[in-house]
């Protein structure tokens, strides 16, 4: 059974290709359509969820990354070292450290402009507050493209790697380079692994499996070693060394024994004793591989002898065997496995596993007396005096602070003084006044003897003049107001009345530059006489003005002498243009041109125009001037030489 399966993480695209995929995939998922003749809320609320939908996009796609690499803190000792090995722990941990810090970041990002997007007054500003958002979330995207990069492939490399359990029935394969430990699984198990007769072949682990008693195994070939510190082995020997240290497995020690690698047999068993502590707890046998080229038997006997006396100072056992004629390869896989088989049974046996016993499964501590001492419990003296008696160490009987509670009123009334609990060299001190310092000065050292004496003497000075009256409120001297005050009073009440009134009406929206053409003659002659100026000769124009505009009869009457046709004729051109002026909506119509019964639907038609010439601003009923409605990019552009780009 595979424990983990790294070849389930998804691609991980670059920086640019996830902004492109967030953008796109916001573009298709939202709404597209908004008009400035929505409603502000409607507005609002149409760049909020764009926002939303990019970040929750981004949240989704980064929190992704993080569930699916493994955490190296959770998974097995093997595999975190493997990727300590392969990948370096550190840059690791920092690049899903940038990409979860990015994730942090653009949520709170997102919070800070939905709440700036609840104060926008228009479409632009909406507009111009969603691109800042979405553009800030892309540049933190962008600054993750070595982290991105960095991830995807360490995700290529982990996809590659074995799918090899550590906890399942392992035999591992070890020794020097080119000694024959790739042809050997090649023959117990069904892989393939590549075979050269150079060093270093295999460049990283390779599993294979094979079945022995109706079980499942699996064989691991790992990398050749060098016999030389740890600190100068290379990735490639770090891998062999950190399966054999991780692994609980049937170890087999290949030696060349006809010398064929190019390193010799005392080389060979140098580098045996040097990683033998990593055979803790391991079962191990030892291989004479090769015997096909020369035979175990017909080696030098200080050769067999060094070699029979390292297999005995290890526990170990020597099987000479060949690939090539397949001379004791499947003896050597029965013993090893039957090796490694009953060692887990033993293991299971003496934990308690196999047995229901629960006390067989855990380990209980018990102290072993040690012979001739005698060990008695030690209770103090006081302590057992106290619990016998209830005394303290003085002799006098204990008293707590709960009876003393109750003995002097209860809780409420009684208040523990924690003085008398102090520790002083002297008991009398306890209950001494503390001095108060200021400014690094003792204030008692500044203190008058007799200064007792003068607060009381000033406290009793003080009762005295409270008890005759002096500081009493003085009454006041309510005299009546003259009919003078009483009416200069109400003037200022009505003038405040007035102006309360006029702030409570609704103030105009018109421009400065529009004004009510109607005024009335006496207002024109009151404000033209308080401003210091005649306004005979103002008012005596306006009303010549007014006279020209007179009805078709009385030009005609006024015409008769002279009887001229073309005169006639213009008199009444004049009259009627000045009939329709006189008419018009805002100087309104005189009251012998409307009928009685449509007075009431005349003056509403006046105050509804008057309304909206107010609300929008206009300098009267014909204007009718409309702005060009354009987005930011129509009407800006780069400038050069004083004149706009746009158009050319």
């Amino acid at each position: 059974m595979v424990v983990y399966n790294f070849k389930k993480i998804e691609t991980i695209p670059s920086s640019t290709d996830f902004i492109d995929i967030i953008l796109t995939r916001t573009q298709r998922k939202t709404p597209t359509v908004i008009h400035p003749g929505y409603k502000i809320t409607r507005i609002r609320s149409f760049y909020m969820r764009k926002i939303k939908f990019t970040e929750q996009n981004i949240a989704e796609k980064l929190g992704a990354i993080l569930q699916d690499f493994p955490r190296l803190d959770d998974i097995h000792p093997f595999y975190a070292d493997l990727m300590n090995i392969l990948y370096d722990r550190d840059h690791y941990k920092l690049a899903l450290g940038q990409i979860n810090t990015a994730k942090n970041l653009i949520s709170t990002l997102s919070k800070d402009y939905l709440r700036l997007m609840k104060y926008g007054d228009s479409l632009f500003r909406c507009k111009q507050l969603k691109r800042a958002a979405l553009g800030r979330m892309c540049t933190i995207i962008k600054k993750l493209k070595a982290s991105l990069g960095y991830l995807e492939e360490v995700r290529k490399h982990l996809s590659r790697l074995p799918a090899l359990d550590p906890n399942t029935r392992t035999l591992l394969l070890t020794g020097y380079p080119n000694v024959g430990k790739s042809s050997f699984m090649n023959k117990v198990t069904r892989a393939d692994v590549e075979v050269q007769p150079y060093a270093f072949t295999t460049k990283a682990l390779f599993v294979g499996h094979m079945d022995h008693r109706y079980l499942r195994w699996q064989v691991v070939d790992t990398p050749g070693i060098l016999d030389r510190p740890l600190e100068e082995r290379n990735t490639i020997e770090m891998q062999a060394i950190t399966a054999l240290a991780h692994l609980q497995c049937c170890v087999l020690y290949f030696l060349d024994i006809s010398e064929q690698c190019g390193y010799p047999i005392d080389q060979q068993l140098k580098l045996f004793q040097s990683i033998q502590p990593l055979f803790v707890n391991k079962q191990v046998i030892m291989v004479a591989n090769k015997t096909d080229v020369i035979a175990y038997d017909s080696l030098p006997m200080h050769v067999r002898q060094s070699i029979e006396e390292v297999a005995k100072h290890s526990n170990t056992e020597v099987i000479p065997m060949s690939n090539v004629s397949e001379e004791n390869v499947s003896a050597l896989k029965i013993k090893a496995c039957d090796q490694l088989l009953e060692a887990r049974v033993e293991s299971k046996v003496s934990v308690g596993k196999v047995k229901d016993d629960v006390m067989a499964r855990i380990t209980v501590a018990t102290p072993k007396p040690r012979p001739g001492v005698q060990r008695d419990v030690c209770i103090p003296e006081s302590v057992l005096r106290q619990k016998q008696g209830e005394v303290r160490m003085d002799g006098q009987p204990r008293v707590t602070e709960k009876q003393l509670m109750w003995n002097n009123g209860g809780p409420g009334v009684y208040a523990c003084d924690y003085r008398k609990y102090y520790v002083m060299e002297d008991d009398e001190w306890k209950f001494d006044a503390i001095p108060h310092f200021m400014d690094g000065k003792n204030v008692l050292d500044f203190f008058d003897p007799d200064i007792e004496e003068r607060l009381k003497a000033l406290e009793e000075e003080e009762a005295e003049l409270e008890r005759l009256g002096k500081y009493d409120p003085e009454e006041e001297d309510e005299e009546d107001l003259d009919e003078h005050e009483i009416g200069l009073y109400e003037a200022i009440k009505e003038k405040q009345m007035l102006i309360i009134k006029a702030g409570r009406e609704a103030t105009s929206r018109m421009p400065q530059k529009f004004t009510v053409r109607s005024k009335s003659t006496e207002r024109l002659r009151s404000q033209l006489e308080s401003v210091g100026l005649e306004a005979e000769g103002v008012l005596e124009s306006m009303t010549r003005g007014r006279k020209r505009t007179r009805s078709l009869s009385t030009s005609r009457s006024a015409m008769d002498v002279d009887g001229d046709k073309r005169s006639r004729s213009g008199s009444r051109g004049v009259s009627v243009k000045r009939t329709h002026r006189a008419e018009s909506a805002t100087r309104g119509p005189r009251a012998t041109s409307v009928a009685p019964r449509q007075q009431k639907q005349v003056a509403k038609g006046i105050k509804t125009m008057e309304t909206r010439v107010k609300n929008y601003a206009r300098a009267g009923e014909a204007d009718r001037r409309h702005y060009p409605k354009l987005v930011k990019h129509l009407n800006s552009g780069k400038r050069s030489l004083g004149t706009s780009t746009i158009g050319r």
